[in-house]
């Protein structure tokens, strides 16, 4: 019994030990070690770190973002034909020039004899009624033949029109003029007019296919009125305007900068929180193809912004960072968004800092960055 009672005497205590040791709390300074640096003052001077607050100055920030060449819907045009057929001939390829009017292919189909039969039949009967209509209505007025008779007439009259004028109509859909129309005239081909100047964009058929109504035969896009696509970030959206001036470059003409203006700015977010601004191109752009990816360059509006020297802003993985100002000798390294540098002073664009409050190291920030670094390496 008395042995037991050394024993819990004896391991109590160091049971109670291990205890507080697991609980000793970690030193604050292990744990802002990786953003904060402490420096002597002699070491300070020597660094030559000086220390004050952000200058605001009105700055004019440019904005970069890309996109691409795009066509209007009323520059690019699917051609195909109403009546649907086989296609007898045509010459385009992809990049050719075409002129607005110009025959760019044959279609043939029995239909096409159909229907201008139809039209002129149609059209014969119709002179005949309207002779027999004038008759009737002479006869009528002189109470030589019944109402009933003459009614009827009028009635076959103004069905006939219709059934003339819906023919007609048809005829003007595939570019057949009725009031030319004659026996002689009729055929089993009738031609594709191209509907605008341009290029063509693409060729979907072959000589001797089967097109449907609903089938496009052809492309053709008019590139002098191409305009840019631009993707701008949700953030920077409200600070574009509609006839706002832009350059714009593309990596297939480089060194070349051609010159646009915003024509509208869209206010539809996608997933990537980026919206779709439009911009029309002035001068001479015929290099430019749709399709092709370009760079935009927006001069925004001068806005006052927090500037510090080129010598308060430091690179680290990848990003931006400035120290502040946290005691007489210490400092914490905060990271910052820049803008535009003008006259050797950076804009600090992307921080909830008072910089009007808070002063920073205006200099010698990259001695800081380096003695923090070397701090992190002897633990």
């Amino acid at each position: 019994m008395k042995s037991l009672i050394y024993f819990l005497i004896t391991i109590v205590p160091l049971l109670i030990g291990c205890s507080a040791k697991e609980a000793e709390p970690v030193p604050e300074a292990a744990v802002t070690a990786e953003t904060t640096v402490r420096l002597s003052e002699q070491a300070i001077k020597n660094a030559g770190i000086t220390t004050g607050n952000a200058a605001y100055k009105m700055m004019e920030q440019t904005l970069l973002a890309n996109g691409i060449v795009e066509v209007p819907p009323q520059s690019l045009v699917s051609i195909s034909f109403p009546l649907g057929g086989y296609l007898k001939s045509t010459e385009l390829l992809p990049g050719m020039h075409v002129r607005k009017g110009q025959v760019i292919a044959y279609m043939e189909d029995e239909m096409y004899v159909q229907l201008q039969q139809d039209y002129l039949q149609a059209r014969s009967k119709l002179n005949f009624l309207k002779l027999d209509y004038e008759r009737q209505k002479s006869l009528s007025d002189i109470d030589a033949s019944s109402k009933k008779g003459f009614e009827q007439v009028r009635a076959d009259l103004e069905m006939q029109e219709i059934l003339v004028k819906s023919l007609s109509e048809k005829l003007l859909i595939v570019k057949v003029d009725p009031s030319k129309l004659s026996i002689e005239k009729i055929s089993r081909s009738l031609p594709i007019y191209a509907p605008i100047d341009g290029y063509v964009k693409a060729v979907f058929v072959n000589i001797g296919k089967y097109v449907n109504p609903s089938d496009v035969l052809f492309e053709i896009v008019d590139p002098r009125d191409i305009h840019g696509a631009i993707t701008v970030f949700e953030k920077d959206l409200n600070r574009v305007k509609e006839g706002q001036e832009l350059k714009i470059y593309s990596a297939s003409h480089a060194g070349k900068a051609y010159s646009g203006e915003v024509i509208l700015v869209s206010r539809n977010i996608d997933e990537n929180r980026g919206a779709i601004i439009h911009c029309h191109f002035h001068g001479d752009h015929a290099d430019l193809l749709p399709g092709m990816y370009i760079s935009a360059q927006l001069e925004l509006e001068k806005q006052e912004w927090p500037t510090v020297p080129e010598s308060a802003v430091v690179r680290h993985n990848g990003k931006n960072y400035v120290f502040l100002v946290t005691g007489s000798v210490s400092f914490k390294m905060q990271e910052v968004q820049t803008g535009d540098t003008f006259e050797g002073r950076i804009a600090l664009t992307g921080s909830e800092v008072d910089w009007k409050q808070q002063a920073l190291a205006l200099s010698g920030a990259y001695a800081l960055l380096g003695k923090m670094m070397n701090v992190e390496e002897e633990e």
